[in-house]
């Protein structure tokens, strides 16, 4: 019996030290990093898929330029991206739980979009809340930020974007008087246009925003809603609405005789504008990120090689997504390395983010602010005979 708990003392002691360095193995490889994943929770269906479309074909691109080089290099050491795509439907409820899937589930290191506020603006919610960084390609509502510290964007707000409209109205236009047509029961256009007729009314006086009409998510027909700008004495229409709603209400206001200007935002400037709009909204003006005709240098280049990848121009919702994708790229490799699990990986970014200064993308030249605002020039384009979205003029803080 001696002789056997002998032998068997030193096999036990052996066993345990195997299963201590197993274990101590297992939770290196838990926390080896493989990849460099990030997810997207963007309008792949519902209201806006161009945004999704657009989204996703220019972080593909980007996607395979770096592993065609073989990876991101962070600290020595290069790491393949991967990039998972979820569907938020254009709706809040199901932005909130694709995020709640890609950061649970899929494990992501941060998430790039959503997009638009309405989505935007939960789906943030979600992100601080877990503590993964966030970073909206197009979401500028303020309250998407806002309070949240995991959460940025790449785009400039909307408290800069009213005024800009509403000074270009009236130096451009003349214009003394406006009307305002947007979606009451949407966070994107219902801010703006209330940015806008502050601002408005700060250069032309109070009640010089003679008309200020709403609809809901969904509606088709304006006919109300415009007869009553028509009859209001409004020199310029500002109308803060998705492509897709833009296609309706600019032919519907021509159709009851509005031949005055008619404005937009950022939210005109998809590629599925001028298909589904046409020579309706040929000569009109919108403020937004970026324009594509006339463009230069690293902005080109990725125009030249997005249309000869997919045999379109990339919009103002391709270029952001490929500069908020770059910057949360950079900000793993400015980490210097990431270590420990998930939370702390996290965590990592979430500073790297915070600690960038500046960042020279193809929509600007950005700085931050401590909400994780980007205090970056706006641009206004105006629509061409042929349908392209020109350089006007750029505004800047």
């Amino acid at each position: 019996m001696r002789m056997s708990l002998k032998r068997l003392l030193p096999l036990a002691l052996l066993s345990l030290l195997g299963l201590a360095l197993a274990a101590g193995c297992g939770g290196e490889k838990k926390d080896e990093i493989k990849s460099i994943k990030l997810g997207f929770p963007i309008p792949i269906t519902g209201d806006i898929p161009k945004v999704g479309d657009m989204s996703r074909k220019a972080a593909e691109m980007l996607k395979e330029e770096i592993n065609a080089g073989g990876g991101l290099e962070v600290a020595g050491k290069k790491y393949p991206v991967e990039f998972l795509y979820e569907d938020n439907e254009s709706k809040a409820e199901s932005a909130v739980s694709a995020a709640l899937k890609l950061i649970e589930q899929n494990k992501v290191l941060g998430l790039i979009g959503p997009q638009a506020s309405k989505q935007a603006i939960p789906a943030g919610e979600v992100a601080n809340a877990n503590k993964t960084p966030m970073i909206s390609p197009w979401s500028t509502n303020p309250a998407t930020t806002k309070g949240r510290p995991f959460v940025f964007r790449a785009c400039f707000l909307d408290p800069f974007q009213g005024p800009v409209a509403a000074k270009f109205a009236t130096a451009e236009f003349g214009a003394k008087k406006a009307a305002v047509l947007f979606d009451i029961a949407s966070d994107y256009p219902k801010g703006l246009a209330e940015f806008f007729k502050k601002a408005w009314e700060e250069i032309n006086g109070p009640g010089s925003v003679v008309a200020y009409e709403t609809f809901t998510t969904k509606d088709q027909d304006f006919s109300a809603q415009l007869t009553n700008i028509v009859n209001s004495g409004a020199d310029v229409l500002f109308t803060p609405q998705y492509y897709s709603e833009v296609a309706l209400i600019v032919p519907q206001a021509r159709k009851l005789g509005w031949d005055k200007p008619i404005l937009g935002s950022d939210s005109w400037g998809s590629a599925e504008l001028m298909t589904l709009c046409g020579d309706a909204c040929k000569g009109l003006f919108f403020t937004t990120h970026y324009a594509a005709a006339g463009a230069t240098g690293p902005t080109k280049e990725f125009i030249d090689k997005f249309q000869k990848k997919f045999g379109e121009t990339p919009d103002d919702v391709a270029a952001l997504t490929w500069d908020a994708t770059k910057m949360m790229l950079a900000a793993v490799q400015n980490t210097g390395g990431l270590k420990g699990d998930i939370a702390a990986q996290r965590e990592q970014v979430r500073a790297a983010l915070a600690g960038i200064e500046k960042f020279d993308g193809i929509t600007g030249s950005m700085k931050f602010d401590a909400e994780g605002d980007p205090i970056k020039c706006a641009v206004v384009v105006k629509i061409t005979d042929q349908g392209e979205f020109s350089f006007y003029k750029s505004v800047c803080p």
